[in-house]
């Protein structure tokens, strides 16, 4: 019998755990899991990220000077808050080069979350208040159920909505106001 007692995994072991398929948070303290997300989740955040590359990554058809990452793992405290959004954008005068390694540290300029029934909740009342106490300027938020955007900015620690759009609607919104996103080109097809 061993004279010291086992230790338990630290939170951020057990994330580093989890089995192939599950994605994982440690929002406020506590580890969150997720399934993969749906086809509608994956289209929507594929063409959101399509759409934002060319003219504001690559400079192409907009101002350039960002990097556009899908799903990074944002360590707000090295791994001790380490939340994963769906979509993440940071100007480059910020974040010059990314990481070596998986953790990015650098608090994003914009985040997106692509909502879905069973992460919808954790969404907008664990890490949007997150988001906000960091400090992240701008955040969307995407259905693809409803085929709704909501953005919101930052202003003095809370959240306020610049914007709602539904449907096909043609928009311009900050951070990206410098292009027009179709947001009928980001809706997976219905049967």
């Amino acid at each position: 019998m061993s004279a010291y007692p086992k230790t338990r995994p630290t939170l951020y072991e057990q994330l580093e755990a989890l089995p192939e398929g599950l994605t994982g948070e440690i929002l406020n303290g506590q580890l969150y899991t997720q399934p993969r997300p749906s086809g509608a989740h994956v289209v929507t955040a594929s063409a959101l990220g399509y759409e934002l590359f060319g003219p504001f990554q690559r400079g192409r058809g907009g101002p350039g000077g960002w990097w556009i990452i899908d799903e990074p793992e944002l360590h707000f405290i090295h791994d001790t808050e380490v939340d994963v959004p769906d979509l993440a954008g940071w100007r480059r005068s910020r974040l010059p080069r990314i990481p070596q390694d998986h953790r990015f540290t650098v608090v994003p300029d914009w985040v997106c979350e692509i909502l879905s029934p069973s992460t919808e909740s954790k969404d907008r009342e664990v890490k949007m208040p997150i988001y906000a106490h960091f400090g992240i300027a701008y955040a969307w938020l995407i259905d693809p159920r409803a085929h709704t955007l909501e953005a919101y900015a930052l202003d003095g620690g809370d959240w306020r909505e610049i914007g709602r759009f539904a449907g096909g609607a043609q928009v311009s919104v900050a951070p990206f106001d410098a292009v027009t996103i179709a947001l009928g080109d980001l809706w997976a097809p219905t049967e």
